[in-house]
């Protein structure tokens, strides 16, 4: 199992703007197949930061959801990002956290 997490910094007044310009393609990557969850959401201490995070089965599953993003690049318009900062973490076990 996948987990890629991090965050990305917009201008403040662009973060709303932001967030639902990558409303569709979250709504597409969770229908992707081997996605198992992703999610783009404010930071509610940071008025310019948004959070990523994604769970996918496997790292052919993530390369495939990448391929289309990495040959298109930043589209003409698009807000521009201030600072990214996401990690891939390969997790070898999941379970419940003890009460």
């Amino acid at each position: 199992m996948i987990i890629v997490a991090g965050t990305i910094d917009v201008a403040p007044e662009q973060r709303d703007a932001y967030l639902e310009s990558r409303k569709e393609a979250m709504l597409a990557a969770r229908g992707e197949e081997g996605c198992v969850d992703f999610a783009f959401s404010a930071d509610l201490a940071d008025a310019g930061r948004v959070r990523l995070f994604e769970i996918w089965e496997s790292h052919e599953a993530l390369e495939t959801h990448l391929a289309p993003m990495r040959a298109a690049g930043n589209p003409a318009g698009a807000i521009p990002v201030l600072d990214r900062s996401v990690s891939l973490y390969d997790i070898s076990s999941v379970g419940p956290i003890p009460r």
